[in-house]
Formats: C-alpha cells, structure tokens, sequence
C-alpha cells in the first residue's frame, strides 16, 4: 500500500508521468516568440514609470523633457545586446544562455559568476513581474472605481497567492510551450498598440488630456522647469538609466530557451529574438513617448500605475472607454503575471545544469512526480516569496535588486563570445569581436551604474550576495570532487573482496521476536565466522528475562550476549564494542539492525526507531559495516487479524 505522503502527492499534483514523457515540445517561431517573450516584453509595463519616479521628484515637468533620451540610451543599449544574443544563440542551441557561454569559454569556475547573476535575476523576476501585475489589477479597480478602493490593500496578499498559484501549477508539470501560453503577449501587444494608436489619434484632435502633477497621492513633484537638467544632476539621470535599465530584463530568455525551437534552432531562435527585440523597443518607446506627451506621473504607492494612466487618458470615460482600459490592464497584468512563470522554468533547469556540474546539490537534478525539476521549483518559490514579503510587493523596492544579475550575465555573454572569436578565424571576426567586447563593457558599466546609484536603496543586498553567492558554489564543488577522490581510489584488481581475516556478524537484539528472527536469518546467509546477539542492558530485570526467554527457545541456535549498560548510552556502548571487536586488525564486523516499520500514524507514535541512529554512531569506524533490516509489523498485523502466522520475512 501507497504510504500517505505518496497518496496526497497523487490527489494533489495527478498521476505520476513516465521518464519517457521528459522529451521537449518543439516550437514554431511564432509560438516561441509568444512564450518565450513575455518576461521580455512584460517589462515595458513598468520601465518608463521607473525612470520617472526617479525624475520627476528632482526635475518636475523637465522629468518628461528628460525621459526621452534617457529611453534613447536604453535603445541602444537594447540593439548592442540583441546583435550579442544573436550571435549566443546562433552558436550556442543548448538551454542555459549566458551560463553555457562563459562555462565553454572561461571554464566551469569563472562560470558561477554567470550561475549566481542568472539565479538571482530568476529569483527577482518572479517577485517583480508578479507585484507588478497585482499592481496593473489595482490600478485597474482604483481608476475604474474612481478613487482608492479595498483593492489597494491587498497588493501582497494577492501577489503572494499568484506565487503559489504558479508553482503549483508547475509541480504539475505545467508547460510553457504551448500556445496558451503564448496568447498574453500577443494580447499585451494588441492592448498597448491600441492604446497608442488611440492616444495618437485624440492628440492630433487637441483632446488627449494631461495628468495633473499635483494630485493627491503622486510623487513629491520637485522644481518645475524646462530644461533637460534643470534640477537634475548627472547622478540622478545615471539612477534615471539603471531603473530604466529594468526593461531589458528577459531579453536572455531566448538564449535560455533555444533547445525548443524546431530545426534550424539557432536561425530560428535568432528570428524570434530580433522580432522581440523590435517589439520591446516598440513598446518601451511607445509608453515613454506617451508619458512624455500626457505627463504620466507616478504615485508614490505604486498604483495607479504610469500604463494605467496613459489608457485612462487615451479611453477617457464612459462604458467604452472603462472597457478600454480593463482590456490594456488585464492584458497587461496577464503577460506580467505569464513572465513571472518563465522562471519557473529557466530556474530549475539551470540550477539542474549548474548541479551536473557539481556546483550545488545534485538534488536539484532529480525530476519530481510530473517530471518538473520539483526541488528547484519548491527553492525558487520559497525565496520569491520571502523576496516579496521583505519588500511588500513593491515593484519600486524590488526594481534596485533586478538589473545586477541581468546585466551580470550580459557581461559574462559579451565577454565569452569575445574569448570564442578571438581563438578563430572566420568570416567578420573584426566586427563579432567589436560588437561582443562593446556589449560586454557596456553591461559591465550599467552593473556598476546601478551598484553605485542604488546602493542605499537594496542594491547593496546583491553586490554581497553575488560574492558569497559564488563562494559557496565554489565550496560545494570542492566538496564534491574531495568525496569523489576519496570514493574513486580503490582501483587495484579484486578490490570488491573481503580482505583476508575473520569476520563476525553482530544482531542487535531488543526482544526475541520476528524482527529479530528475520535479521539472524539473514546472518546465516551472508556465511560469516561468527555470529552473535547482541543485547545492552539498560534495565536488568529485562534484560534477565529476554535471557530467560532466548535459552527457552528453539528458533535460534545464536547464543544470546548480554553487555551491562548502567550510563543508557547505547550507541557509546555500541561503538566500544565494536572497537574492540576490530581492534586486531584483522576482524571484519557487520553489524545487523533489525528495524520495525509502523504503517499507521499511531504505530509509529508509541514506538522509537534507533536503527539510524545505531548506523550513524557506527559509521566512522573502519572495519565496521551497518545493514538495517525492514520488518512490516503492518503486515504482519493484517496476517494475524486474517488468521494467519506471520513469519520473519
């Protein structure tokens, strides 16, 4: 019979699925483009409202003079990483994007930088997309609704409940290739699409409206003014840039997906990460042109969202225009919320590469009940959700944790592909090299932009936790290759023999019943020199009666040995017995532990397993091996109620 974890595990997550099952959807470049895109594209949601809520509290009106060419620089820093990842998944059609290239290039250690900057960027997505996703809700009922609402108080109750949502769903082996999982995106487009277009066509008419900076609630609007850095230093457009810097987050995803596109991989991969590409600029351009035009202006508690207010504005009121904006809120909250799933996917295979490699547990490389990587669902999971509850939900807290690890990994793509095309030669070396080494210095200076800029508001978390991220990967895997030499020495011929010597058997002894039985039948046939029963006496009444007991009985032939044990330490007692058995040099003992197994919650509720615990006391000896014998009382129980003897095996 199934025990009662397994049986809840079936009600919960459904039927086992087979190892044969494990194989990869391939996908078409649409549909590709559709999964696999929306942690990508999502990000243009909260991109511009990021770089205002920087702006605007020091420039004013002048945050919206400034927004734009600080969205020009994001640009182009968006074409130079898509001419980089062009180039990634062209050469590299195996999952694991940036980590793969450096592991190839600079060799598994360097490559942990890359292992440590991926995990976390996965670990802050899921807190990030999926706050601002509640947030695109909320705003939602608070426009819709006039003014706040009850909604505004449930940001994190209702993200942490989206969290759990998610991984549930894929530790039942929830896929996201298939085309319901592209459908957001798609929709996320047509929603914003039709939000500009609208927008473009009432400003052209004079009847685009425009918000008012000093609504109750909005950011502190500081001095108004109109020229680009009137108010603003360079620190502060810099801080302007790193948050901005927030849009590009998921352009990797791609490069970490390649192995799922359908031959050729790497030129179809290639098509759908340009086409994402122009889209996100599309986007990120769209909404920060928009902001410019409408004056958008962030609100201090994160909802009404800056996206939120551009569809209010190009909607207007009425059933018409609520109906537009419930369309570009709910569309957009769903492509947030499909984006928070990408990692729930990229994590676990990562984290299992990573473990191949023996730099973190190799639990992690173990498929669950329904095939997913469970381990590594139920890690990410538990620190998204501690990530979320730390920072309230906050997209505006969560956003100075995000773009270290991304850009970190564009660094570590950048330059391994400069370290690839360097030791070849082939056709447009020069520029591969040029564009690569740019990409990578490039990446290089925003993480150390947003280092410096956002250090007091959390990004200081990240630059210790990268370092100790990486030393304790390193660690692990020094750990592993020192069990690996100790475990891989025993090379000579006929090293699975037992050497020369006598060997004896110890039965640790309890009560004489079947259990005990079974374990000293089993001691017959393993041959050895000598067998012995084993009893420590810890009460000595019962001690002479289990001896009063044995020499009555003709089930053993095995004399029983008593050993005084007056302190109770049975497993000190057990070790110097066993020291002084091997003690010659030339005595080999095995030691046989009869366990009891209890099937029901009461059964294993009045009795005491100590067979682990014997083994572990026992393990550090040398000459001394350990077998835990099973016994189903269970069974043995049905047997009797069915009136039949049980027998001792």
């Amino acid at each position: 019979m199934d025990r009662l974890t397994y049986r809840v595990k079936r009600r919960l997550l459904g039927r086992p699925l087979t190892t044969e099952r494990a194989g990869a959807q391939r996908l078409s470049n649409r549909t590709a483009l559709g999964v696999l895109a929306s942690d990508c594209i999502s990000s243009s949601a909260y991109g511009s409202e990021e770089m205002l809520r920087v702006l605007v509290p020091v420039a004013g009106a002048a945050a919206f003079s400034l927004l734009m060419p600080v969205t020009g620089a994001i640009l182009l820093v968006l074409l130079l990483l898509t001419l980089c990842y062009s180039d990634v998944v062209m050469i590299y059609t195996r999952a694991g994007g940036s980590y793969v290239v450096a592991r190839e290039n600079f060799g598994p250690t360097v490559a942990q930088i890359a292992a440590v900057a991926l995990l976390v960027d996965y670990i802050v997505t899921v807190a990030v997309q999926v706050s601002a996703g509640t947030s695109a809700i909320v705003s939602l009922a608070h426009l819709a609704g006039g003014g706040p609402t009850a909604m505004d108080h449930l940001q994190l109750p209702l993200s942490i409940g989206v969290i759990l949502v998610l991984a549930y769903g894929n530790l039942r082996g929830l896929r996201e290739a298939g085309r319901l999982f592209a459908l957001p995106a798609y929709l996320f487009m047509a929603a914003v699409g039709l939000m500009l277009a609208v927008s473009a066509v009432r400003g052209l008419t004079g009847g685009l409206p425009r918000a008012d900076l000093h609504a109750a609630g909005v950011v502190p609007v500081g001095t108004p003014g109109n020229g680009w850095l009137y108010g603003a230093s360079l620190f502060i457009v810099l801080r302007a840039f790193a948050n901005g810097g927030s849009s590009l987050t998921g352009l990797e995803a791609i490069s970490n997906g390649v192995s799922v596109f359908r031959d050729p991989q790497g030129r179809n991969a290639r098509r759908t990460l340009l086409t994402m590409s122009c889209v996100l600029g599309a986007l990120v351009l769209g909404v920060s042109a928009l902001a410019h035009v409408t004056h958008a202006v962030p609100y201090a508690d994160g909802t009404p969202t800056v996206i939120a207010q551009e569809a209010h504005f190009a909607f207007g009121g009425g059933v018409l225009g609520t109906v537009g904006l419930a369309f570009v809120q709910l569309a957009t909250a769903l492509v947030l919320y499909t984006g928070a799933n990408t990692p729930f996917t990229g994590f676990p295979f990562l984290a299992s590469f990573v473990a191949e490699d023996r730099f973190l547990p190799r639990l992690l490389t173990r498929r669950g009940h329904r095939l997913a990587f469970s381990n590594g669902i139920i890690a990410l999971t538990a620190v998204s959700l501690a990530l979320l509850i730390a920072t309230g939900a906050n997209v505006d807290r969560l956003v100075a944790l995000y773009a270290i690890g991304v850009f970190t990994a564009f660094t570590m793509a950048g330059a391994g592909l400069t370290a690839y095309h360097w030791r070849r030669r082939e056709r447009h070396r020069r520029l591969k090299l040029g564009v690569n080494t740019l990409a990578a210095v490039v990446s290089a200076a925003v993480v150390v932009i947003f280092a410096v800029t956002k250090f007091t508001e959390g990004a200081w978390l990240v630059v210790v936790i990268f370092p100790l991220g990486v030393w304790a990967l390193t660690r692990i895997n020094r750990e592993y290759r020192r069990e690996a030499a100790a475990l891989t020495t025993l090379q000579a011929p006929g090293a699975d023999r037992r050497p020369p010597g006598r060997h004896v058997v110890f039965v640790l002894v309890e009560t004489l019943d079947l259990a005990t039985l079974k374990a000293l039948r089993y001691a017959h046939e393993v041959r050895p020199d000598d067998i012995r029963a084993v009893h420590f006496a810890v009460d000595e009444p019962r001690a002479r009666e289990l001896a009063a007991a044995w020499e009555a009985t003709a089930a053993t032939s095995v004399p029983l040995d008593l050993f005084a044990c007056p302190d109770r330490r049975l497993r000190h007692a057990m070790v110097e017995l066993a020291g002084r058995t091997t003690e010659d040099g030339a005595t080999s003992l095995t030691v046989m532990v009869p366990r009891r197994l209890y099937g029901n919650a009461l059964g294993k509720l009045l009795h005491r397993g100590t067979a682990e615990q014997m083994a572990k006391a026992l393990e550090h000896l040398p000459s001394v091996a350990v077998t835990i014998l099973p016994f189903d009382v269970s069974r043995a129980l049905r047997l009797l109620d069915a009136g039949h003897a049980p027998q001792p095996d």
